[in-house]
């Protein structure tokens, strides 16, 4: 029953994790149509942040069912979440564009499932095996052509670091995500990490720390013309308020190292979705790297491990009464 029990949750968890990578990776088509009419990438990713964590704080505020210790016990653990993981990963990475090509830094970006990895062996002693190693690996890999990046690129230091910065986000997001100890639920989480990030990008919008400007204009993809709304409430709802609780679900499924390998999988969601939304078409080479980014999921697995899943164990039946009925 034990190990039913694990293989559920691990199913459970491949399909949130996916399902979370997916929806994340609809997010850059999604704007592009709207940047293409003049949003700036500030009040774009602010307004999506704003509105997922309108649309999660009152179901997050009722999933703590009165408990609101846990808030008060996890203020630092949200403000974290919400500064980093929100806020953080997508400032980061808006200036990482600003300095090198997009492909570059969404590379050095998505290093965050080895510094994942890193962190749990120094802070935790969760020494990767030989398999995880491997995988890990074989994902960069798959990931360098997806990318394209062996065509060539120029480097910036600004933009390394930059990305870098992204990258801690992402990790960070990875692990806070997974820890089941602090005791809040998960969408409460993500509300109160999106309404952290959300006020935080509107301040930095308003103070001017970022360019902030908007447009009624038609968004357009691959020659279709939307109302702008449409996307801007797509981007709140699906990639930011579903993509996070899904995705904070998946890693108290997985653990924050399977979870982050997983993750890879929003580069080639990315990628399908230029090709659907934009016209794009993803080349051969970017094909044989996805499938080498799911190679390197499998293998992680592998490396994972049955002694890495955490199972909360069964509740002991209640001794009965001799009526039958359980024992006060």
């Amino acid at each position: 029953m034990t190990h039913d029990v694990t293989s559920s949750r691990t199913a459970a968890g491949l399909v949130l994790a996916v399902a979370s990578a997916t929806s994340f990776g609809l997010s850059g088509a999604l704007a592009r149509g709207l940047l293409d009419t003049g949003w700036s990438a500030g009040a774009t990713v602010g307004l999506r942040i704003a509105i997922a964590a309108a649309v999660l704080v009152v179901p997050g505020a009722l999933a703590l069912r009165g408990r609101w210790h846990l808030v008060r016990d996890n203020a630092g653990l949200v403000l974290v979440y919400g500064l980093a993981a929100v806020a953080g990963a997508q400032l980061c990475y808006f200036y990482a564009v600003t300095y090198m090509q997009v492909s570059v830094a969404l590379l050095l970006e998505y290093t965050a499932p080895v510094a994942v990895v890193v962190w749990l062996w120094l802070r935790h002693g969760h020494r990767p095996s030989a398999l995880t190693l491997l995988g890990a690996a074989i994902a960069a890999a798959g990931l360098v052509l997806v990318l394209d990046v062996v065509s060539g690129a120029e480097l910036s230091t600004a933009g390394v670091l930059w990305a870098l910065g992204a990258m801690v986000g992402a990790a960070t997001y990875f692990v806070i995500s997974a820890d089941e100890d602090n005791g809040l639920p998960g969408i409460s989480l993500a509300a109160g990490g999106l309404l952290v990030g959300g006020v935080v990008l509107l301040v930095a919008g308003a103070t001017g720390i970022l360019p902030f400007h908007a447009s009624t204009a038609d968004a357009v993809y691959d020659g279709r013309a939307v109302a702008w709304w449409i996307p801007v409430v797509l981007l709140g709802l699906v990639t930011a308020a579903f993509s996070y609780v899904t995705g904070i679900a998946a890693g108290r499924r997985l653990g924050s190292r399977l979870a982050s390998f997983v993750a890879l999988g929003e580069v080639l969601a990315a990628v399908v979705w230029a090709w659907l939304l934009l016209g794009e078409l993803p080349r051969p080479i970017q094909l044989a790297g996805g499938l080498l980014v799911l190679a390197g999921v499998v293998v992680v697995k592998l490396g994972e491990g049955r002694a890495s899943l955490v199972v909360e164990p069964l509740p002991e039946p209640e001794p009965e009464s001799l009526s039958g009925r359980p024992a006060a």
